[in-house]
C-alpha cells in the first residue's frame, strides 16, 4: 500500500508522522478510529479527516511504528 498521505517534517510536530502534513499525528488518529468507532461523529469531530487517511494511519502504525500500541481488531473493524 502506497502510504502517500503520511508525511514527516521535521519542523513539525517534533517530526512525528502525521496525516497530510496536518497537526494530526498518525497515533492521534489511530486513537480517533478507535475512540469514534461511529464514522459520521468522527467526520463531525474531525472533518478534515477521510476514510483513506484513517486506513493509512492505521496501516502505517501496524508496520512502522514500535512505540504505538495499536488493537488492529479493534481499528479495522471500524473501518468496515
Amino acid at each position: 500500500m502506497n502510504l502517500e498521505r503520511i508525511t514527516i517534517n521535521p519542523n513539525k510536530m517534533k517530526g512525528q508522522p502525521c496525516i497530510r502534513d496536518l497537526h494530526l499525528t498518525v497515533s492521534r488518529v489511530v486513537e480517533i478510529a478507535q475512540t469514534y468507532p461511529d464514522r459520521s461523529e468522527l467526520y463531525r469531530e474531525f472533518p478534515e479527516l477521510t476514510e483513506e487517511d484513517i486506513t493509512q494511519a492505521i496501516v502505517y502504525a501496524e508496520t512502522h511504528s514500535q512505540d504505538l500500541i495499536v488493537t488492529p481488531s479493534i481499528a479495522l473493524e471500524t473501518l468496515a
